[in-house]
């Protein structure tokens, strides 16, 4: 897949955030921070809004914007005169991103007999209360090894979905 000079990468919540600062940070990405917007990862989910922040400012090239969020459903948004200039591609981290977490520990036979979302996982049986912060995430993937075996570990094992990307990671 190839992306657009400029980057906009849209996470959905603290946690993606954290991870996707440690994969640009460790030069992990097929990108680099420098080809970003801001050069940092954008929390504006609302498409119309992200419009009017970073698009009203006369960029002449295409911009590729990669969202990642763990639901399917959630829409992006543009207008007529700014869907033909971006090029939107959805990285689904499906059911969550905490998932990465509960593989890192070798729970995730455990995971699947609690019948739990796993964030609720992850508070209650792992006792990690502050799963769903940026602090936290950052701390428990400082080792960027072990945040892409986690990752690979998690793709090994997930049922990737046609035209859903399988690998960012170099």
């Amino acid at each position: 897949m190839d992306l657009a000079k400029y980057k906009a990468c849209i996470c959905e919540g603290s946690p993606e955030n954290a991870i996707m600062d440690i994969l640009l940070d460790n030069d992990l990405l097929i990108f680099t921070r420098e080809e970003m917007l801001e050069e940092e990862v954008i929390r504006c989910r609302d498409g119309k809004r992200f419009e009017e922040k970073y698009l009203r400012k006369g960029f002449m090239d295409k911009i590729s914007v990669i969202r990642i969020l763990d639901s399917r459903r959630e829409n992006f948004k543009l207008s007529k005169a700014y869907e033909h200039k971006v090029d939107v591609i959805n990285v689904i981290t499906a059911p969550e991103i905490e998932m990465l977490i509960i593989f890192k520990e070798n729970k995730y036979k455990e995971f699947k007999k609690s019948g739990k979302k796993p964030s609720d996982f992850c508070k209650e049986d792992l006792k990690m209360t502050e799963v769903k912060s940026y602090k936290f995430v950052k701390s428990y993937f400082a080792a960027p090894a072990v945040l892409i075996a986690a990752i690979r570990k998690y793709q090994g094992m997930s049922k990737i979905r046609k035209g859903n990307i399988r690998y960012w990671i170099c």
